[in-house]
């Protein structure tokens, strides 16, 4: 290994120790409440060195929402190659599935996916335009595989042809987002004032969002 490649990966395992940092401080303290200053104590470095490698709280933590886009891909991938050959409709009810699981294993990956999807923090000033293009990359990813089930459930006759995938897609993935939070946020009022469960209310949900594309 030449000394260009060294001092590269000396910089990529600084890089990801102050990303691992920064992940704990931003869990346990709340991205509002947490500062540079907590992430450079955690990671063991001087505030000058993180500012090095981040050049703001913002690009952090929009970072630490990829790795969490990236996990939930993961699973949904992983999901996809241990079902095996399975109808659009089930493919879509796996789907959110694996959405809620992840929701529920990994909550504070979740909010930070949350933020990103209900807000543009994209657009904030700090957020590198390489991290937004790789985060409009895995968005992306998310969509063209939503579209290509409902392309199949069509040519399976399970799925409404006289919808528009694009927007269909969308709609479904912000439906999902939009169940998942509310569980997420209102698990008490839920269960206290409708005697219903998340995992009841989800289901119901995704029920009724399969049913108003089903043929």
């Amino acid at each position: 290994m030449g000394i260009d490649q060294r001092r590269e990966k000396e910089k990529q395992i600084r890089r990801n120790d102050i990303l691992e940092a920064a992940e704990h401080v931003f869990f346990a303290k709340g991205y509002n409440q947490a500062t540079m200053d907590d992430v450079a104590k955690a990671a063991e470095f001087s505030k000058r060195t993180v500012y090095v490698y981040f050049n703001s709280k913002e690009q952090i933590y929009f970072e630490i929402m990829i790795r969490g886009y990236r996990l939930m891909i993961g699973l949904l991938k992983q999901k996809i190659q241990n079902a095996g050959a399975v109808t659009a409709i089930e493919s879509l009810r796996q789907m959110g599935d694996v959405f809620y699981s992840f929701s529920r294993q990994h909550p504070e990956y979740f909010k930070a996916i949350i933020e990103y999807e209900t807000a543009e923090i994209d657009f904030e000033s700090g957020v590198t335009d390489e991290a937004r293009d790789e985060c409009y990359a895995l968005g992306e990813e998310m969509t063209e595989y939503l579209v290509g089930l409902l392309r199949q459930g069509m040519d399976e006759g399970e799925i409404r042809k006289d919808l528009d995938v694009v927007k269909t897609a969308l709609v479904l993935w912000s439906c999902v987002i939009g169940v998942l939070n509310t569980v997420h946020k209102k698990e008490k009022y839920i269960r206290h004032m409708h005697s219903t469960t998340p995992d009841e209310l989800v289901s119901a949900a995704f029920t009724l969002m399969l049913e108003s594309i089903r043929n």
